[in-house]
């Protein structure tokens, strides 16, 4: 197969070849000629007639092999070709491409699966995501509206004057979220070094350094459980916007999303985990402890907490402290209720490390996150920028289980002076679930985290 090819120029997308065969008459072909190439996924032979399917990641479109004009067709299913031909719709209205010259660019080697059906098989979809792409349309498209949805939210941070930036991915102190982290090695410096759980610490040191409206769309790494919405490498953006605080962050991410679903979908509306929901605002939003109290299950006595959840069969062994008693309560009976866009502010200090104490309640902090089909997104905070404050927080989780250790360096950097700052982060495989409408996050990530098979 060395005498294959080396490149195919002049190609167009097979969607824009369709668009022109559409308006044609049955039977009619235009007058100038393209070039398409693609991967052959159906053949039918009607004497000395070919029929073949070329798809490219644009579409699909019928090719006319005519033997008189391209000679015997000696193509397997799954081969890779070039067609050089015009334009034109059969006789039955079908949009197709009269094929002059086909080229064989690459050579299958393995039998494709069913490309009727496509792949069916879960578990080799995830495992060789190459033939999930190549048989099944649907999942094709997913990942081009997870791809074309990236592309809108950087645009519409950039459009407001955000600038993205680049922060480390190995970090000698991970932060920013309550998560086990990975951890490695580095030789040349001789310590143990971690994967970042968050952006968000570096992010606000940028904040100090005068950047004013930073962001970062980033992957970030917690070495913890799979679940149909968490995955241990995931992509998240975070900004941060100085001078501005989670009441105005509230209105930006109420903006962002429909803007992104409208420039991705074409509509606002979305059918995701059995909802039909519009993502247009104005969102509902509500306290926390109103949330609470509305399920019966707000108060700070941790033991009573504890026997509230165990009537309901809620099982809280696992639950060391009042903080994460809240949050299994949060789980189990508010957010799965949270349908429509739903902004849910106003939480403990507790669950809180870096959200800034609201005016009139220290015990309650700036903090909000959001919800679309009874899944959080992202979460938000108006940011401490006392050092001090900060510093006293760091020690107050420092003995919880999982607890922020604290970071001397991020304190020494609020001590130089912080504007007043909101700052948020949004799951980017989540909104791609909301786009797509995919129950669960490894159907919108590209490689997800697979257990290891055994050799057959």
């Amino acid at each position: 197969m060395s005498g294959l090819p080396r490149r195919f120029p002049g190609r167009v997308e097979i969607a824009s070849v369709r668009a022109e065969a559409e308006p044609l008459e049955p039977g009619q072909e235009a007058e100038e000629g393209r070039r398409v190439a693609g991967r052959v996924m159906a053949r039918r032979d009607m004497g000395k007639l070919v029929f073949l399917d070329l798809v490219d990641r644009s579409g699909r479109i019928q090719l006319l092999c005519a033997a008189e004009r391209t000679g015997p067709i000696d193509l397997d299913l799954g081969d890779i070709v070039g067609a050089e031909g015009r334009p034109a719709k059969t006789r039955r209205g079908e949009p197709s491409l009269a094929v002059d010259e086909l080229v064989l660019l690459a050579k299958i080697k393995r039998p494709l699966p069913d490309t009727f059906h496509g792949l069916q098989d879960t578990e080799t979809r995830y495992r060789q995501r190459y033939l999930d792409l190549l048989t099944n349309d649907e999942a094709r498209q997913a990942f081009m509206i997870r791809s074309r949805a990236v592309t809108s939210v950087r645009r519409w941070l950039d459009e407001r004057g955000f600038l993205e930036v680049e922060t480390p991915i190995l970090q000698p102190r991970y932060g920013g979220a309550f998560a086990d982290p990975f951890v490695t090695h580095s030789n040349e410096l001789d310590a143990d070094v971690y994967l970042r759980i968050a952006t968000e610490l570096y992010l606000k040191r940028l904040i100090v350094g005068g950047l004013e409206k930073v962001y970062e769309l980033a992957k970030d790494f917690r070495n913890e459980s799979v679940s149909y919405k968490n995955a241990p490498e995931f992509t998240m953006v975070e900004w941060y916007e100085a001078y501005a605080d989670y009441r105005d962050t509230m209105e930006r991410i109420e903006q962002l999303l429909p803007a992104v679903a409208d420039e991705v979908l074409g509509t606002t509306r979305v059918t995701f985990r059995g909802h039909d929901v519009d993502l247009a605002g104005p969102w509902r939003r509500v306290k926390l402890v109103d949330a609470l109290e509305a399920e019966g299950l707000w108060t700070r006595d941790p033991e009573e907490l504890r026997a509230r959840l165990n009537e309901r069969d809620v099982d809280t062994a696992a639950d060391k402290d009042w903080a994460q008693l809240v949050d299994h309560a949060l789980g189990s009976f508010v957010e799965p209720s949270l349908v429509e866009p739903t902004i849910l502010h106003d939480y403990p200090v507790e669950l809180s490390p870096f959200a800034r104490a609201t005016e009139d309640d220290p015990s309650i902090v700036e903090r909000f996150e959001y919800f679309v089909g009874g899944m959080e997104l992202g979460n938000a905070f108006t940011e401490i920028n006392d050092p001090d404050e900060q510093a006293e927080r760091f020690a107050q989780q420092s003995g919880l289980l999982a607890g922020e250790k604290g970071d001397p360096d991020y304190v020494e950097a609020l001590a130089y002076g912080m504007p007043p700052t909101g700052g948020l982060g949004l799951v980017i495989d989540r909104l791609a679930m909301v786009l797509t409408g995919k129950d669960t996050i490894r159907e919108v990530i590209l490689f997800p985290a697979l257990r290891s098979t055994s050799e057959t």
